[in-house]
């Protein structure tokens, strides 16, 4: 679907009641304060909204091209550039190649230093699997492998099996929308792919003992990366055990009678 609005209070009010999250694609230079430069209610909208992921659409020759840079160190997630890619394919890739790029960037962030790149490989592209609504089964068919072969990947990587991988990324997804205080609970369930508020409830209790109200008090995204990261912690540390039990086993069998 695609709704189009004509300012920036508009754009606004439409990403909080969108069922699901959208994808934004702006004019950065709409509404601007009269000077050079993109508008300022770009810059205000990609702070307030972080977890949107935003393109913008401009010309990129002569003077404009240097506003590249600033639109990046605004957060813009992608750029079009209208006077270069004006085919609808390659519009077309701009925008799949944005999808779930916000919450890998948080996620990366978050993730502990020890993950192996495998591990880290498959995180993210779990992430990037439920920013678009996918489940388990999405994910393996994204790494173009069976979901057997994810499970033993999931496995000696040290990370959870992929359906559980799956739901702390949904878990995830919605702590970062609740760090915004004007979603309400029940949109941020069906954005995350739950199928009432009651089902995010019960499925932020599980995981981490809390409430939707308790997590935003807390810092949801930052409260439920670290539940995460004590998890695959405490995985780590079971595989260390694990390996540690296995060496004195051989050893003790190989000993001279």
């Amino acid at each position: 679907d695609v709704c189009s609005v004509r300012s920036w209070t508009e754009l606004r009010i439409a990403v909080r009641e969108a069922a699901a999250l959208p994808l934004v694609v702006v004019d950065p230079y709409a509404e601007g304060a009269g000077g050079d430069g993109p508008s300022p209610s770009l810059r205000a909208f990609l702070r307030d909204f972080n977890y949107v992921p935003v393109v913008a659409a401009l010309e990129t020759r002569g003077p404009r091209f240097r506003d590249l840079r600033v639109l990046g160190a605004w957060g813009i997630s992608e750029i079009i550039s209208l006077d270069q890619e004006a085919i609808a394919e390659a519009l077309a890739q701009r925008l799949r190649a944005v999808t779930g790029r916000a919450m890998r960037t948080l996620l990366r962030d978050a993730l502990p230093s020890f993950l192996s790149t495998r591990a880290l490989t498959i995180a993210l592209a779990a992430a990037e699997s439920v920013s678009a609504g996918g489940h388990a089964r999405s994910l393996a068919r994204s790494m173009h492998v069976s979901r057997r072969t994810l499970s033993r990947w999931c496995v000696r990587s040290g990370l959870p099996a992929p359906r559980r991988l799956m739901a702390w990324m949904r878990i995830l997804f919605a702590a970062q929308l609740l760090d915004d205080p004007r979603r309400k609970v029940g949109s941020i369930a069906y954005t995350c792919g739950y199928s009432s508020d009651n089902a995010l409830r019960t499925a932020i209790h599980a995981f981490l003992g809390l409430t939707p109200r308790a997590m935003r008090k807390l810092g949801a995204f930052t409260t439920a990366s670290r539940a995460l990261v004590a998890e695959l912690t405490a995985v780590r540390e079971q595989k260390r055990k694990e390996a540690e039990a296995e060496r004195v086993r051989r050893k003790e069998a190989l000993a001279p009678l």
